[in-house]
């Protein structure tokens, strides 16, 4: 069954009597060639099993079962159930889950649903996810899963400029430097509005999430430098020098005296400060002052 068509797709909704809902950051994806490129990119093989984040109708379901040993695909919204049962009746290797992906443990699902008796299995990650609740997610799969290989994501493009940005433009904030911190990240492509139904108002990209491991970054004083960088960027028109002095309760010029023997330069903003910066500061600090943190 082609459901990529919009002729197909404006059919099903009308048989299930389902729309898309703006709450939930439903666009459903139309372009074939978009889909087929998705999944190449995602470099599966027949023996990888796949989390999918908000299947819609089954469209790109469809390709990753056709691809993959199994795809668990998982959506809050349990109005698409009977139209998926059809879209990926005659694919075996499915299987749904309908519940909110920010409550349920992936990991768990994926075992119980395909009876995997190893429970470290490795996985992969490949969805279109919900447009409203980007950040959340990657946080959530770079926090919480040890076994997911990497996540091949479509967002909004605006998005995904922030968390590619370098030091000193506008887009680099709280999400470029916190995604660093736990993975290396590919810009795979754009998308365009026009892809989808009904069209949303703002471009897409695809990009490539690949979780450091073992851990890039083995911090002694992580609460500190997440705490800064927050900090930081809620207050980023502003210098270091005040930035931290804020943060860390201390006045203006023994942070400048500390930032110094840092060779950081205090009068920089966060935007112009690499990740490394913030590593440097924050685990540098003087742990007799450590409680003086907000």
């Amino acid at each position: 069954m082609d459901i990529s068509s919009k002729t197909t797709m404006k059919e099903m909704i009308s048989k299930y009597n389902i729309y898309p809902h703006k709450k939930w950051g439903q666009n459903f994806l139309l372009d074939k060639n978009i889909l087929n490129k998705i999944v190449e990119l995602s470099r599966l093989t027949s023996e990888d099993y796949v989390i999918e984040i908000g299947p819609g109708l089954g469209t790109l379901t469809r390709e990753i079962a056709n691809r993959s040993k199994g795809v668990l695909a998982i959506d809050i919204d349990s109005s698409l159930e009977e139209v998926l049962k059809e879209t990926l009746g005659d694919i075996n290797n499915t299987r749904l889950k309908f519940a909110d992906i920010l409550k349920v443990n992936i990991e768990k699902e994926l075992t119980n649903a395909f009876n995997l008796t190893d429970s470290n299995k490795t996985y992969k990650v490949c969805a279109n996810i919900p447009y409203n609740i980007t950040t959340p997610i990657i946080f959530n799969l770079l926090e919480n899963y040890c076994n997911m290989e990497y996540a091949v994501l479509m967002m909004q493009k605006e998005v995904a400029l922030r968390i590619k940005a370098l030091p000193g433009s506008k887009a680099y904030g709280l999400l470029t430097v916190m995604i660093q911190y736990y993975a290396n990240v590919e810009y795979l492509m754009d998308v365009s509005r026009n892809c989808f139904f009904p069209r949303p108002e703002v471009d897409s990209a695809v990009i490539k999430i690949i979780p450091h491991r073992p851990r890039k970054f083995k911090l002694k004083k992580e609460d500190v430098f997440k705490s800064l960088v927050r900090r930081a960027f809620q207050m980023r028109r502003k210098t270091m020098i005040n930035i931290c002095a804020v943060e860390f309760g201390v006045e203006k010029e023994k942070i400048r005296e500390y930032l110094v023997d840092l060779d950081i330069d205090g009068n920089k903003r966060p935007e112009n400060l690499t990740i490394h910066n913030f590593i440097s500061i924050a685990e540098n600090w003087p742990v007799a002052q450590e409680e003086n943190l907000n």
